[in-house]
């Protein structure tokens, strides 16, 4: 059996095991499944205008949390909440069943986060700010094409 500590470095990985509520994405039955397959997705394209000149390959999950965590709770329920930062803006994560997780947490290359001051985000106005509908829609786009759905 394979020690997935060393797969996975996301922050509450060990809580990502909730099952599909929607299956979609066939193949995709879990978040765990589905942070192997946005890892060959995530790209500058799907990025955060404001932080495309800081993405690479090295650092994937930079600038992907709102839309990558709208896209879970598509497959796997849930509610999205953020994480108030410095700057005023909220880093998204999950919580779906008592189950918390954030499959883009890389991005903060180790600073911990409290994911105990949480505001639950609406994807109605996340979606109204800039380019962020647009950015999801060419991540699910991206997700089908890979994957063939």
């Amino acid at each position: 059996m394979t020690d997935m500590s060393d797969k996975y470095v996301f922050y509450g990985w060990q809580e990502a095991t909730v099952p599909a509520v929607n299956k979609i994405y066939e193949g995709i039955e879990t978040p765990q499944d589905l942070y192997d397959v946005l890892s060959n997705v995530w790209c500058v394209e799907t990025c955060a205008t404001r932080m495309r000149h800081k993405w690479s390959p090295d650092n994937k999950t930079l600038g992907q949390c709102s839309i990558t965590s709208f896209l879970v709770q598509d497959i796997f329920g849930g509610k999205v909440y953020g994480v108030p930062l410095k700057d005023g803006t909220f880093h998204c994560f999950n919580e779906v069943n008592g189950h918390i997780f954030d499959l883009t947490s890389e991005q903060f290359k180790g600073e911990k986060l409290e994911y105990t001051l949480n505001y639950e985000q609406s994807r109605e106005e996340h979606f109204s700010k800039g380019d962020k509908y647009e950015r999801y829609l060419l991540l699910t786009k991206k997700l089908r094409l890979l994957k063939n759905y």
